[in-house]
This record gives structure tokens, sequence and C-alpha cells, in this order.
């Protein structure tokens, strides 16, 4: 486990600096969307009573699920929340901290003459905590501890938990292999330094391992913390685009700010034919933009494919209460069956996405960092070492004539 014996406390010690860098920018980037009133499962209820169901509500159930909120759903009672705290500084001025359970189910809260209450459904603030100050309604500064960030601090206490556990290990017994779950983490740590890092930037691997791996560990466990449905999970982290989106922007910043000189004249002045950079810079207004599509690209790529697993898992889940209510007791059932079925499929599926979204944001991350570490000389190393390697001496010696080509041959490559 060298990486985590070798200079460990340095290496700790930066491992832990980025982690709380990317801890607090998340945690300050992250929307606030609290759910609306109306809980999934009592939507559904009463489309059975009414035999009927408004297909237009099914986008708003769903968003609303996998959405923010001010407080944490109770498994099997969604009339209960876990209150989380509110915390607000006020257009007039003064922070207000309350429970988010003052204000749950269309209640209002007064405190100081100013009332506080979520926005109902079409309002340009829906969903977040809005004051009403003489009549007139203002937005206050929010940062309150919604299930989102409380999620992040969940996910990130466990990743430092995986890390500390492993360097502490090694520290008390550097010559002894750690088992059960301290070997699993050591793996996946070794998995991804020794598979994507190492190969990837070479001599650079040990210069921003700590970064790579601790974004690695923070998706993964957030990924699969958001499959879990009682609490602590359920909070869809990475299907929140805030959240990609601050990862992206680190991958970025850390690409830019090491880049080497070569990486930036590739940029400015690629190596391409004169005309298609002078008189109009067509390559390098091509590789300027190229430079913010990629952590667009890295942003989307996870943001999206971990909506999409989630949204289909609760879609399957409709297509029961769906059938139910339209169908009959005949294809109601059925369509249990095949709901439940493809429900388990989606959320087995969804472990393994899990695992390679976060890997692959992790590779992605490794190669665009390896691409402006290039110093430029690679490739004119590689044609000297060409140029300068001597041919192997085929020639026969001088008065060794020999008639037979066969033996001439073997008498060739002895000399080799």
């Amino acid at each position: 486990m060298y990486i985590l014996t070798s200079r460990p406390h340095t290496t700790m010690r930066k491992a832990f600096s980025i982690f709380l860098f990317i801890f607090a920018t998340i945690l300050a980037s992250t929307d606030v969307k609290a759910s609306a009133d109306t809980a999934l499962n009592d939507a559904l209820t009463d489309s059975l009573e009414e035999k009927s169901f408004d297909f237009s509500t099914i986008k708003d159930l769903i968003f609303d699920h996998l959405g923010d909120g001010y407080g944490w759903e109770v498994p099997f009672n969604h009339h209960k929340r876990i209150p989380l705290p509110v915390i607000l500084y006020s257009s007039e001025g003064g922070f207000h901290c309350f429970s988010s359970a003052r204000i749950e189910h269309g209640h209002e809260y007064t405190e100081d003459g100013i009332t506080f209450k979520i926005a109902p459904k079409g309002h340009p603030h829906q969903g977040k905590v809005i004051e009403v100050i003489d009549g007139k309604e203002y937005k206050p500064w929010d940062i309150s501890i919604t299930k989102n960030v409380l999620a992040v601090f969940i996910s990130s206490l466990l990743v430092l938990w995986m890390v500390l556990s492993v360097a502490s290990w090694y520290r008390r017994q550097p010559l002894k292999a750690p088992r059960k779950t301290r070997g699993a983490i050591e793996e996946l740590i070794m998995f991804i330094y020794d598979g994507v890092i190492k190969p990837t930037l070479g001599a650079n691997s040990m210069r921003f391992a700590p970064y790579l791996i601790t974004v690695f560990l923070f998706i993964l466990v957030m990924n699969l913390m958001g499959l879990i449905v009682i609490f602590p999970g359920g909070a869809n982290l990475t299907g929140n685009i805030a959240v990609t989106l601050v990862l992206a922007i680190f991958t970025f910043l850390i690409t830019n700010i090491f880049g080497t000189k070569h990486y930036w004249k590739e940029i400015f002045w690629p190596d391409v034919p004169m005309w298609l950079k002078f008189p109009l810079p067509i390559m390098p207004i091509i590789e300027f933009f190229g430079v913010f599509t990629k952590p667009a690209a890295l942003t989307v790529r996870l943001f999206a494919n971990m909506m999409g697993g989630h949204m289909i898992v609760i879609v399957l889940t409709l297509l029961i209460f769906i059938a139910a209510a339209l169908g009959g007791t005949l294809l109601g059932g059925a369509t249990v069956v095949i709901s439940i079925l493809f429900s388990v499929f989606m959320l087995l599926l969804d472990v393994l996405v899990s695992f390679i979204q976060a890997y692959v944001f992790t590779m992605l991350s490794t190669l665009f960092i390896a691409l402006a570490q290039d110093n430029g000389h690679h490739g004119k190393k590689h044609e000297e070492d060409v140029i300068m390697t001597p041919l192997p001496d085929t020639s026969i010696p001088m008065g060794n004539h020999i008639d037979d080509p066969a033996i001439a041959a073997g008498e060739i490559f002895e000399n080799k």
C-alpha cells in the first residue's frame, strides 16, 4: 500500500485539505429545493380512490421525490419528516433559525414580526422559504441544512472514515495487510491508483492521487447512499447538477492551474498548418472552447446518468398504481409483478452504474490532468531514440565466404 505508507502525513494532509475544500464548496453551491406538500403516496392513493389518474402530475411527483427538501422523509409514512434546521438571513438583517417542522404542510411561522413559509406551486420561488414583511414577499438568504446538505455531511464522514481507517492500519502495522472492511477499501483504492492514476499520470501520480482518489470515493459513496430508501440514504446527490458541477469545476481548476507551458501553447498556438490558425484563428478558438467543454461533459454525464437511473425506478413503481387505477384487478396484478421485478433489476443495475459512473468521472479527470501535464518532449525523444539506435551487424566477416545461403543465415544469427 505504497500510496498510504510513503510520506503518510503529507499525503493524508493533502487529501484531507482537498476533501474539506470540496466539501465546503458543495455545501455552498447545493440548490435548496424543498419538496412539495403533497407526497407521492398520498397522490397515488387519491388516484386509486377516484379510479382516475392525472397524468399531468406524474412529472411533478417524480421531480418532487428526487428533489431537495427541508425535511427527511420517514419510510412508509410520508406525512412525517425528520425536521432539519432552517437557517435564514432576512432581507431586513439578522439571522433566523428554527425547525423545518414549523413550516411543513403549508404552515407559517412568525418570528420578530416576519412570517416565514414555503412558496407554493406556481410561485417564482416554488419550494423555497420566503418571508412576508408588511404583506410583501421577499426571498431571504437561505443557508439551511436541507436533506441534500445533510447527505453531503454523512457521505463526507463515511469517506473520511474509509481513508483514515486504512491509513491508521498501515501506521500501526505497516507490514501486515488489512482484512475484511479495511481490506476491501484498500483494494478499491489500489484499483483506482494502479489501474487508472499511475498508468496515466506516471511520475505525477503521487501529486494528483489525493484529489482523484477522494473524488472517486466521494462519488461512489454518494451514489450508493442514494439507492438506500431509508435514512441516512435516499438523497439524490449526484442527481443534483450543482453537486456534479462543483466536482467538475475542481477538475477544471486543477487541470488548468497546474498545466504546463506546452499545454497552453497547444491551446493558443497548436501544431497545425498555418492557415488553420492565421489569419483566422480557427483551431485556437476550437481548442479554447474545448477547455470549457471538458468540465461540462463531466457535469452532464454524471448528473444525467444518475438522475435517469433513479427516475426509471420511480416510473416503474408508478406503473403499479397507474395500472391499478385504470386497468382493473387482473391487469393491475400482472403489472405489480412485472414492475417489482423490473424495479429490483434496475436497483441492482444502479449499484453497478454507481461504480461505473464514479470510475468514469475519475478516469476522465485523470486523463484531462495528464493531457495538461504534457511537456512536448516525448515525441521528440522517441524520434531521437529511433535515429540513434544502432542497427545490428549482419555482415559476414571478410575471408569467411560461404556459398550455402542457409549456412550464411545461421552465421548471421550467431553473430547477432
